[in-house]
């Protein structure tokens, strides 16, 4: 593999720009999924606002629908911690999904431990079995944004990297498996130097992984962040409730791709992990490569790091931000995405709301959201499906 192989896609050729534009979730299963022992939900419209108490299960439907992106979904979690407490141990989710006059079922699910001690990940569309999550990329994509993103600014590297590839992902569902590998490779390497540090050929070839796959993740990740700055660059206007963002990566192997060609870069970082082994082994850990990047956000109209800005100023940068990328990524992937939006209508004030639904409005997609207060919806009246969830069943609005 090397680092040429990461290219994502760059125009709409090879999608089916018409199906993206008008899908549209219409019946959401779930099977012994979190607090859903049997929901059946069928909605038709653009919105949909689930509304309920607190740990009524609105969230856990979120999480359901983003199971059908690459990655471990919405809250990141194991495949196991997401069965019904009190079922047999595994869970099914299915969806239809409508795209003008064609349909398509797609499922997904979990199935636990047998008497061998393996359990299963299950994936099928149109009653065919799909080898991955990833399957359900070829005409369907998934944005979200969670009260987990409301610290992303002022938080750790880490968090902002994961957020990072979780927007890669969306336009390239192959990215995912690189950044696993890439992080079993550096486990690797981190083992070696710490077992055998004079085991050079090992460590050269080991090396020679950790190079090749760093510089691919780091030239993914710099696509979409390029791409994505400009788009926001092209459209931004300093009047509007959501301030635009100004993106950029930091970091040792950021700055190498950004100067050398795909290969001259994977020498030079080659070079630096080599040189670098002494260092790596007191450590305890890689001190250089895509692992200690870092998304830099600036607040546009001030011309403020992000983290420095009020915490509204934080969430209306961030909500700006998750708009922008659901409109990368039909520009990319000529697939309007489903968009899930957990609790966030609560937290703006009504001018920002007025905004929200009128950006939301302006993309192609299906847009999913959730909130306690059913008046936070009453602008989308005649617009959306509002359904109201009470533990774990859908009941009369």
């Amino acid at each position: 593999m090397t680092a040429t192989g990461s290219s994502i896609p760059t125009d709409t050729a090879n999608a089916d720009s018409a199906a993206g534009r008008g899908l549209r979730l219409t019946r959401l299963i779930c099977r012994d999924f979190r607090n859903h022992a049997d929901l059946d939900l069928s909605v038709g419209r653009r919105f949909v606002a689930l509304v309920g108490e607190n740990g009524a299960g609105k969230t856990n439907l979120l999480e359901a629908v983003s199971l059908f992106s690459p990655g471990r979904g919405l809250r990141r979690a194991d495949l196991a911690g997401m069965a019904r407490i009190g079922g047999a141990g595994g869970f099914a989710v299915s969806m239809t999904l409508a795209a003008g006059e064609a349909e398509h079922r797609v499922g997904t699910g979990y199935e636990p431990p047998g008497p061998d001690g393996r359990s299963a990940r299950l994936c099928r569309i149109d009653g065919a079995t799909a080898p991955s999550p990833v399957a359900f990329s070829e005409f369907l994509r998934v944005v979200w944004l969670t009260p987990d993103f409301d610290a992303l600014f002022r938080g750790p590297a880490g968090d902002r990297r994961r957020f990072l590839d979780r927007l890669v992902l969306a336009v390239d569902a192959t990215h995912g498996a690189r950044v696993n590998a890439l992080e079993r490779a550096l486990r690797s390497r981190n083992r070696l130097l710490e077992e055998r540090p004079n085991d050079g050929q090992w460590l050269d070839a080991i090396e020679r992984e950790v190079a090749e796959l760093g510089v691919a993740v780091a030239l993914a990740r710099r696509e979409t962040t390029e791409r994505l700055d400009r788009l926001i660059a092209e459209g931004r206007d300093d009047t509007q409730p959501f301030p635009w963002a100004a993106l950029r990566l930091e970091g040792d192997l950021d700055d190498l791709v950004a100067v050398w060609p795909a290969l001259e870069a994977e020498d030079r970082f080659r070079m630096a992990l080599r040189q670098g082994r002494a260092r790596d082994r007191a450590a305890g850990r890689t001190l250089s490569g895509p692992q200690t990047s870092d998304l830099v956000v600036r607040h546009g109209p001030k011309d403020v790091p992000a983290a420095t800005a009020s915490t509204g100023e934080q969430k209306a940068l961030l909500i700006g931000l998750v708009l922008a990328h659901a409109r990368l990524v039909q520009a990319m992937c000529g697939i309007a995405p489903l968009v899930l939006l957990d609790e966030v209508a609560a937290h703006l004030d009504p001018r920002r709301r007025a905004g929200l639904f009128e950006a939301l409005d302006a993309l192609s997609g299906q847009v999913w959201m959730t909130g306690a207060d059913p008046a936070l919806f009453a602008e989308l009246e005649g617009r959306a499906d509002r359904v109201q969830i009470v533990d774990g069943r859908v009941a009369p609005v």
